[in-house]
């Protein structure tokens, strides 16, 4: 069995095509289809079925790529840890995040970070709640910004690095945009632009306005912050975001409102595999980070 088999197996199991997994990896689809054959006679199992135009695993085939998975993360995370003990400064930093922290928190930390570590590479995930803990075990990242931060998970650990005010947003004009700050149940009558099923931010709002005593009009759901803030500047509802989803500077823009009653905030946390060390390069922008937000909140 060889590594290149794994590689190929594992990519055309995500894919559920050939022709797609042999685009990605840059080979012919004969190939790639040789080589999925060869394992297959090797481990004496059918490992994909077809199912229309796609494959589908079959049961085994399903087992096999759990632990083909784990064997090609151990194998890549073997090569990072070699090249940090060589140079601890040309390591690669594997982060995930949700796409709220992309607009302006994690360029800034990034690029913070790397005025004193100009060599580190980082290596970008984003993702919802769900997939970024998915993510974090399966080892295809070594730490992520999550929010909000679990109270308690036996797999995972890591620390809150801040806690953020959510703000609501209104439509240019709307009367209460005017208001330095509102209740929110003045916004019961409004239809809400929400964050889709699966986003965290989507509860947090949600569960707001059950404590204001009634339960949102859904008029509108998107699946970025850019797209919320959009919508809501053109007049299609109100809703709620955290600050650092409103720095962003255009020509349409919502006017920002504090809500008094009920406080509303999420929590920002940063996480990592609770049964493994860090690798070396990861460890020392988990410390940079912890330092950041200390200094930060001390501001």
């Amino acid at each position: 069995m060889e590594l290149r088999q794994l590689h190929y197996f594992v990519k055309v199991a995500r894919k559920e095509h050939v022709t797609q997994a042999a685009e990605e990896l840059h080979v012919a689809q004969s190939a790639v289809s040789r080589q999925i054959h060869q394992l297959e006679e090797e481990l004496g199992v059918k490992l994909f079925v077809q199912k229309g135009r796609n494959l589908q695993l079959t049961p085994v085939g399903a087992l096999f790529l759990k632990r083909a998975e784990v064997i090609l993360a151990d194998l890549e995370r073997a090569v990072i840890e070699i090249h940090e003990f060589l140079d601890p400064e040309k390591g690669e930093i594997r982060i995930g995040f949700p796409h709220s922290l992309g607009i302006s928190l994690i360029p800034q930390v990034v690029a913070t970070f790397r005025k004193t570590h100009p060599n580190v590479k980082f290596r970008f995930k984003q993702g919802m709640y769900p997939s970024l803990i998915r993510d974090l075990l399966k080892g295809d990242i070594d730490l992520a910004f999550i929010s909000p931060f679990p109270k308690e998970h036996d797999q995972v650990c890591g620390e809150v690095l801040l806690t953020e005010e959510l703000y609501a947003i209104l439509p240019p004009g709307h009367p209460l945009s005017e208001e330095e700050e509102i209740e929110l149940r003045q916004l019961e009558e409004e239809n809400f632009v929400l964050f889709s099923e699966g986003y965290s931010l989507r509860p947090i709002v949600w569960d707001a306005c059950q404590s204001a005593g009634f339960e949102p009009k859904i008029g509108f759901e998107g699946e970025e912050t850019d797209t919320i803030r959009g919508l809501v500047a053109a007049g299609m509802g109100v809703s709620l975001l955290p600050e650092l989803a409103l720095q962003n500077t255009g020509p349409l823009q919502p006017a920002k409102v504090r809500i008094s009653e009920p406080s509303v905030t999420r929590t920002i946390g940063i996480i990592h595999r609770s049964n493994e060390k860090l690798p070396l390069v990861a460890k020392v922008f988990h410390s940079f980070l912890l330092r950041y937000f200390q200094d930060r909140e001390q501001q």
